[in-house]
């Protein structure tokens, strides 16, 4: 028994071997149509990573022949199965641009659109393939309305939006906990006018009121007066858009500090003034 084991492993071993040997032999030295054979079986069976280097060799050979089609959509798809997004985007881009009219142009506008969609970073790290990845499924819910895989991408489409906000969302608040006020109100400004409707509203003009009331507190005298009134303008603005929100005790509480602040820099105007 323990012998028949051996030499069944021998066995695996030997054919693992050859097998191999056999695909390295038509990679390198073997012909086009061997190889186009090889990574076709290769691409069926699921063993992305062996047909990528078969594909890619075929690229110049096959350049406008009909098989160039099939060759392009399989290379951008074993990239795609194999995650590497970045080259599948990039395949697929120019299958859609090379075959406009392609059985497969659907399937592989959304595949280009989700690799730029798994390939984009979490909301802290550069948005770029996150803004690539929105135009994509944005042109590809305006082409394929009716598609089967329209719901699917109007889901990612709003992920996207959403990564995309709370990036805006922090970087703002960021800013007001360095203490650096102007920016911090600009920045939600900018945030409440870009993401209208975002779920992170009620927070965002929250955090502008207060980076407008620490800022006004924080001022010197001639410009203390102002800017407290641009956070009593903040407050009212908050008050307006959410009146039945938890944070009004604590807002209350500070527009009143606010009052009394601004009464008081008047009066040492006044005394300034007299002398």
């Amino acid at each position: 028994m323990q012998k028949n084991k051996k030499i069944l492993f021998i066995l695996v071993v030997v054919i693992a071997f050859s097998s191999c040997s056999e695909y390295h032999k038509v990679l390198n030295k073997g012909l086009n149509k061997d190889k186009y054979k090889l990574a076709v079986e290769l691409y069926d069976k699921g063993e992305y990573k062996k047909a990528i280097p078969l594909f890619e060799k075929l690229v110049g050979p096959y350049a406008g022949k009909p098989q160039m089609e099939r060759i392009q959509y399989m290379i951008a798809n074993s990239y795609y199965e194999t995650e590497d997004y970045s080259l599948s985007s990039y395949y697929f881009s120019k299958f859609l641009t090379n075959y406009p009219k392609s059985t497969k142009v659907d399937q592989a506008a959304f595949l280009s659109a989700k690799s730029y969609y798994l390939a984009s970073p979490k909301y802290s790290l550069d948005q770029q393939d996150t803004e690539k990845a929105l135009a994509a499924f944005q042109d590809y819910i305006d082409r394929y309305p009716n598609s089967e895989l329209a719901e699917e991408a109007n889901k990612y489409y709003k992920d996207l939006i959403l990564r995309l906000e709370k990036k805006d969302f922090e970087v703002a608040k960021q800013y007001y906990h360095m203490e650096k006020y102007n920016a911090a109100i600009t920045s939600f400004d900018t945030f409440n006018e870009d993401h209208l409707g975002s779920s992170l509203k009620e927070e965002a003009m929250y955090l502008k009121f207060k980076a407008s009331f620490d800022l006004g507190m924080k001022s010197i005298m001639v410009k203390k007066e102002e800017r407290l009134k641009d956070a009593q303008l903040a407050s009212t603005k908050f008050k307006r858009a959410f009146p039945e929100s938890d944070k009004l005790k604590e807002i209350n509480q500070m527009d009143t500090r606010i009052e009394k602040e601004i009464l008081k820099t008047r009066e040492l105007f006044t005394t300034v003034s007299q002398k």
